[in-house]
């Protein structure tokens, strides 16, 4: 049986999970960093269903003309491919994270009894690509870890608990695509929902490319989530994604969209990084 970590280990520990990195760039610092031009073709390549922005400047003569005319097509083909991106803001790593090398796709089994943990299924699905100022490139052979409490709060690896579950990593396919399956994370006491990732470009160098952040959960679909199965025992979470600090910090740019999935639940989260 799973040894649960006590208060005082959580209250102790939060200490770090409480301190947010990095921030949102504002319009000013986004058009500073990717130009006007290549501004809106990015945003058009982030358009949900591929679309152009309809905000394009129109009319413009000469090669301006035709380069725009270029930079929005190549952006609404990348974004053909990946339905949307998202530049979200880097989050704290928390004092949870383990180095461990589990690459798999169905993370909720326990590495020490091969149990699988109790909870609603979720399938996670990544679309990774980059950011390079004029569209949303995939990202082929990206490292993708996920890691996050079970239903009860509680995260494997830590605080005594033996053996290692709802952790994982996944390498993108060719298509910037990853996919894990897991459980609905349950929540414990001072944060909000959440399931914590990191996108590595190569995590044996020294120089590589590291990404950490946080995804979060609508409170509706959480409660309702929560009124049944294992998560009851404790209800719903105390506290809600206003009140998270954390949550605050991303401005909501990593709120999921969970659907139904037969007896579980689904969720795709795009991400576009900046590697520069």
């Amino acid at each position: 049986m799973t040894a649960h970590a006590t208060d005082l280990d959580l209250d102790l520990d939060l200490d770090d999970d409480d301190r947010p990195i990095g921030r949102i760039l504002s319009r000013r610092e986004v058009l500073a960093l990717f130009g006007a031009g290549g501004a809106a073709a990015f945003l058009a390549a982030c358009t949900p269903g591929g679309a152009a922005s309809s905000a394009a400047p129109t009319g413009t003569a000469g090669s301006s003309a035709t380069a725009l005319a270029t930079a929005t097509a190549t952006a609404a083909a990348v974004a053909s491919a990946l339905p949307a991106c998202v530049v979200a803001p880097e989050l704290t790593e928390g004092p949870y994270y383990l180095d461990v090398d589990l690459e798999r796709s169905d993370i909720r089994s326990n590495t020490s009894d091969g149990a699988v943990v109790d909870g609603a299924p979720l399938t996670l699905d990544w679309l990774v690509s980059q950011a390079d100022g004029s569209a949303c490139v995939p990202m082929a052979d990206v490292v993708v870890d996920v890691w996050h409490c079970d239903a009860l709060g509680v995260y494997s690896g830590v605080s005594g608990n033996s053996g290692n579950f709802l952790r994982g990593f996944q390498r993108t396919d060719t298509n910037g695509r990853a996919s894990f399956t897991t459980i609905y994370p349950g929540w414990y006491s001072g944060r909000a929902v959440h399931v914590h990732f990191k996108i590595r470009t190569d995590p044996d160098a020294s120089a590589g490319f590291e990404f950490t952040s946080q995804l979060f959960f609508d409170d509706e679909f959480s409660k309702g989530v929560y009124a049944s199965g294992v998560y009851a025992q404790k209800g719903a979470q105390d506290v809600p994604n206003a009140s998270d600090q954390i949550y605050n910090q991303s401005g909501g740019a990593t709120l999921l969209s969970v659907t139904r999935e037969g007896d579980g639940y689904k969720a795709t989260f795009p991400i576009a990084v900046q590697l520069s």
